[in-house]
């Protein structure tokens, strides 16, 4: 068994509506079909916010150029298949609320949501935990 972690990264995107934190995430194509912000895993020679930028892009057709980074990053770890994996997310609100999401074949759906709705449908604690702790920062730090 291979005990070096998989390493991922995702942005977890975000946009207010009449003052309503609204989160992006994305139905996968295959397995389960889990909910998740747009994650993958790192290129060679990539660092963690080149891979979450690249991911996002690929994933939900929104470049650099329509989204700002917070001071905002954490990591998940958590096992996938018998392996450790972990994933580091960075927090980013999206410029124009109404911008197009394309999403890529990896995906079969898309929404946003807000906490509640966001948790609900998250299948795993982990990311549950985090989309809280993201509320938390966007309410103490950002302007509505």
């Amino acid at each position: 068994m291979n005990n070096v972690p998989l390493r991922a990264a995702g942005t977890l995107l975000f946009r207010v509506i009449s003052n309503e934190i609204q989160y992006l995430l994305m139905q996968a194509s295959d397995g389960e079909h889990h909910w998740s912000p747009p994650k993958g895993h790192l290129e060679e020679g990539e660092n963690e916010r080149e891979a979450a930028v690249r991911e996002t892009v690929e994933e939900a057709g929104i470049g650099l150029q329509d989204y700002d980074i917070l001071n905002f990053k954490e990591s998940l770890s958590y096992e996938v298949k018998g392996r450790p994996k972990v994933s580091v997310y960075f927090l980013a609100r999206l410029k124009d609320p109404n911008k197009k999401i394309t999403m890529s074949e990896e995906h079969q759906d898309y929404k946003w949501l807000n906490l509640k709705m966001a948790k609900d449908i998250a299948q795993f604690q982990d990311l549950c935990s985090l989309l809280d702790r993201c509320e938390e920062f966007i309410r103490t730090n950002c302007d509505m």
